[in-house]
């Protein structure tokens, strides 16, 4: 399936050796020639012809590229034949980065690079929160990942050889973690990259992945950035738009009466968006946000921010933030905001059975939050805690679950487990074809000469036009005295389209 929009890159060049005294005549291969990260306008129909050149040596031609100004990543990585064209075309030089703005969905992709074969072996690497501020959603999508995995390869694996897997941490935004993993899982040629968890830092390594032309796939990444980020038609997520949760989110705050609202967000892609569509939601619902505060989330001290919201009295107060959500409350109650007395709400990042267990009993007693996912089966927890028993959360779970399931599907239809072959079809086993859960069941069906549609325990996924999910359900979840929330079975459910 073609998207034209998301058009996929490849990996990195390859290195063209020209011995010393390489006559003037320089071919230049194919694969080469369409990897010269040059403006569409001026990319270089050169696979089929050679050019004249005068000899130079190696160090003098980067030299002189440089000079030329041609796009960062050409002294480095442009095979020496690519790089002597370049000195004599005038569309190679100029400036210009080499990637498009984040904000143009239609932006071209920044190399216009040949997709390599894979290698027969489906690679999927982690970069999934081992330590930071969303650590404790690390056991639950490690344990949907492994299951996937586990089923997959119980089936016989993709193209006929079991999938192969490496682990990193993605760490949070204070730390360089995630880019370092990254480094390391690029090293080992993986296919894919499921993660990360965070937005913020999914946005802080997708164009190495995906200039790298791997997958990266995240599991939990909700920031309405991705929808029009410049991803060379490489990234995909099973976690819906956030502009989904906000709507969910901001109704259910106005149809629990509560005409002003607080809202004390942590200021970052996640939080800052989610936010944006929950008062906007709340205005649009006749409410009124008397005061929001986007705060950094590594302050050590809350008391100013939370001071900001008991100056307006709001009857509702909506806590968007992750680990450091626990100080938030903490200082909620120091100041007498408390749960008994104003209605709290939760979104997905903070919404945790682990991160306020020091708080005193009651605390969050009546809080609702939101959590996007169907609801899991039975079934599946068994499964989940038959690979991990110690399993106490279980968001994301489900939708690493799915993650995991439709890249093994797309490398099977695609017959081709690279980065590109698996990102052209991942929309059409999502949808369009004879419904089927499981990889072993979906895989059974295209053995069979039938188009399938893989229907996710997270939801039915129906991947749109730029890899978001076109349908996605949200749950609404409440605690109790214990300060815990039945995570295994929400209050209710509300599915919608994510286009609104």
């Amino acid at each position: 399936m073609i998207r034209i929009s998301r058009a996929p890159v490849a990996a990195t060049a390859t290195r063209v050796p020209v011995p010393a005294a390489a006559a003037t005549r320089v071919p230049v291969p194919a694969a080469a020639a369409t990897r010269v990260p040059v403006p569409a306008a001026a990319r270089l129909p050169v696979a089929a012809s050679a050019i004249r050149l005068p000899v130079l040596g190696i160090a003098r031609l980067r030299a002189a590229v440089m000079a030329s100004r041609v796009p960062v990543v050409a002294a480095a990585r442009l095979p020496v034949a690519v790089m002597a064209a370049c000195l004599v075309l005038v569309a190679c030089s100029g400036g210009g980065t080499t990637a498009a703005p984040a904000g143009s969905a239609s932006a071209p992709p920044s190399s216009a690079a040949v997709a390599k074969k894979g290698d027969g072996t489906l690679t999927i690497g982690t970069v999934l929160p081992q330590t930071g501020s969303l650590a404790y959603l690390g056991p639950p999508m490690f344990t949907g990942v492994n299951l996937a995995l586990k089923e997959v390869n119980e089936a016989g694996g993709v193209l006929g050889r079991p999938v192969t897997k490496y682990d990193t941490d993605s760490g949070d935004t204070t730390t360089n973690i995630a880019s370092q993993s990254a480094d390391k899982l690029l090293t080992q040629k993986v296919d894919a990259i499921v993660g990360a968890a965070s937005s913020s830092v999914s946005e802080s390594i997708i164009d190495k992945i995906t200039r790298a032309g791997v997958v990266q796939f995240s599991p939990a990444n909700t920031s309405d950035k991705f929808t029009t980020i410049n991803d060379r038609g490489l990234y995909f997520r099973t976690a819906p738009p956030d502009k989904l949760q906000g709507r969910v989110l901001g109704d259910l705050v106005v149809a629990d009466g509560n005409d002003t609202v607080g809202i004390l967000a942590m200021q970052d892609s996640y939080g800052t968006g989610l936010a944006d569509q929950v008062q906007k939601t709340v205005t649009d619902g006749g409410g009124e946000v008397v005061e929001r505060v986007d705060y950094d989330p590594k302050a050590a001290d809350f008391s100013a921010d939370v001071a900001k919201i008991k100056a307006k009295n709001p009857k509702g107060i909506v806590l968007i933030g992750f680990e450091e959500t626990a100080k938030v409350v903490a200082e909620l109650v120091k100041q007498g905001l408390t749960a008994d007395k104003y209605k709290w709400y939760m979104v997905d990042g903070n919404m945790s059975n682990t991160n306020f267990v020091r708080a005193p009993k009651g605390t969050l007693d009546g809080v609702k939050g939101t959590l996007p996912g169907a609801a899991a089966p039975e079934a599946f927890q068994k499964k989940l805690l038959a690979v991990n028993p110690r399993l106490t959360e279980f968001t994301y779970a489900a939708e690493s679950y799915d993650a995991v399931t439709l890249i093994a599907l797309a490398a099977e239809v695609a017959k081709d487990d690279s980065g590109a072959a698996i990102a052209a079809k991942l929309a059409e086993v999502s949808k369009g074809g004879e419904k089927c859960t499981g990889f072993k069941e979906c895989v059974d069906l295209l053995k069979a000469g039938k188009d399938i549609d893989y229907e996710g325990v997270s939801g039915p996924v129906d991947f749109n036009e730029v890899g978001d999910p076109s349908v996605a359900t949200i749950g609404v979840y409440r605690y109790g005295a214990d300060n815990k929330f039945d995570a295994a079975k929400a209050v209710e459910y509300r599915q919608g389209n994510i286009a609104g």
